[in-house]
C-alpha cells in the first residue's frame, strides 16, 4: 500500500482511575486502539461519547495530542465513562466501573465516514454488534472479543470481521490454536490469539503464525493487549508478511508495559467513583446501542 493505513475505531472510552497512586490515564479498547495504530503508522480517527468534565478533557487533550482525528467525538450530557484499576506486581485488577456516555450507536454521518477508511475497529465494550453488519458493508472490520470465547458469540461476530482478536493469558498453546481456528471457521478472514507472556498466534488463509512475547520488567500491562490488536492490524492492512507482523507487534506491546497507564498522560484523579460498579453488573445492566432498525 503506498499511501499510509487507516483505520477508524468507534466505540468505548474510559479514563483509567488509579486509586493508590490518586492519578487517572485515558483509555478504553478504542481510544486505545486509535493511538498504538497511529503510533504504528497509521492515519487514525476516533469516534465516541465524553462529558465536559475533567476525564473527558483529558481524553480529548490526549488525543489531540497523539494526532488522533476526533472531529466526530460527541461531547454529551452526564459523565465520561472511568474504570478504577489497581496494580500488583506490575499486573493491573479491575475493581470496577461505570460507563457514563460512552455507549453509543452511530449516526448517519458517522456511518458515511467508514468507507475513507481501510478499516473500523470496535469490540465486545462498545456493545454495537447489532451494527456490524453496516460496518462490514463500508470496510473491513476489525474486533476485539477479548476474554468472551464462547461459540454463540464467536459465530454472531466472526462473519463479519476481517480481523477477530481474543484475549487467552493462561490458556495452553492447544487451547488457544483451537479458539484461533474457531474464529477462522466461523468466518473471520484472520484471527489473533493474544497469550499474554507466551506470546500470540495469528491464524489466517496463510496457515498458523506465531511468536513468542519479548520479555520485560513490566511496569504496567494495561494496554498491552490493545497494543498488539493495533499493530497486528496496520500490518495486515499494509500487505506485510504474518512473522514481521507479530514480532513488531510483540516489540510494540513490551514497549507498552514499560510506562503507567495504556498511553501515558497522567493527570491528578478527578473523578467522582460513588456511582461505581462491578465488571459483572456492568456488563449484566448495560443496553448494546440501539439497533439499526431502531434508529
Amino acid at each position: 500500500m503506498s499511501r499510509p493505513v487507516r483505520i477508524l475505531a468507534f466505540g468505548d472510552n474510559v479514563v483509567d482511575c488509579y486509586r493508590d497512586q490518586n492519578l487517572m490515564f485515558p483509555g478504553g479498547n478504542c481510544v486505545n486502539h486509535a493511538v498504538f495504530a497511529r503510533r504504528a503508522g497509521a492515519v487514525t480517527a476516533y469516534i465516541g461519547a465524553v462529558c465536559n468534565d475533567d476525564a473527558g478533557r483529558l481524553i480529548r487533550q490526549a488525543l489531540i495530542e497523539e494526532e488522533v482525528d476526533i472531529s466526530s467525538l460527541r461531547i454529551e450530557q452526564g459523565q465520561t465513562a472511568y474504570c478504577v484499576i489497581e496494580t500488583q506486581d506490575g499486573d493491573r485488577m479491575f475493581v470496577g466501573s461505570n460507563l457514563g456516555v460512552s455507549i453509543i450507536a452511530p449516526s448517519r454521518a458517522d456511518l458515511a465516514r467508514l468507507s475513507d477508511f481501510d478499516a473500523v475497529h470496535t469490540g465486545r465494550s462498545s456493545h454495537v454488534d447489532a451494527w456490524l453488519p453496516r460496518f462490514a458493508e463500508s470496510t473491513k472490520v476489525s474486533y476485539d472479543l477479548a476474554t468472551v470465547h464462547t461459540p454463540k458469540r464467536i459465530d454472531q461476530v466472526a462473519p463479519h470481521c476481517f480481523l477477530l482478536a481474543f484475549s487467552a493469558g493462561g490458556a495452553t498453546y492447544k487451547e488457544a490454536l483451537a479458539l484461533a481456528q474457531r474464529g477462522r471457521m466461523a468466518g473471520a478472514q484472520w484471527s489473533l490469539v493474544t497469550r499474554g507472556i507466551e506470546g500470540a498466534l495469528l491464524v489466517g488463509e496463510e496457515g498458523i503464525c506465531e511468536a513468542p512475547a519479548k520479555r520485560v520488567d513490566a511496569v504496567d500491562t494495561l494496554g498491552a493487549g490493545d497494543t498488539y490488536i493495533a499493530n497486528v492490524l496496520v500490518g495486515l492492512l499494509a500487505g506485510r508478511r504474518p512473522e514481521t507482523i507479530l514480532m513488531e507487534a510483540a516489540e510494540a506491546a513490551a514497549k507498552t508495559c514499560m510506562m503507567s497507564g495504556a498511553f501515558g498522560h497522567a493527570t491528578p484523579m478527578r473523578v467522582d467513583l460513588s456511582n461505581m460498579m462491578s465488571l459483572e453488573e456492568i456488563y449484566r445492566t448495560t443496553r448494546p446501542a440501539r439497533a439499526p432498525e431502531e434508529a
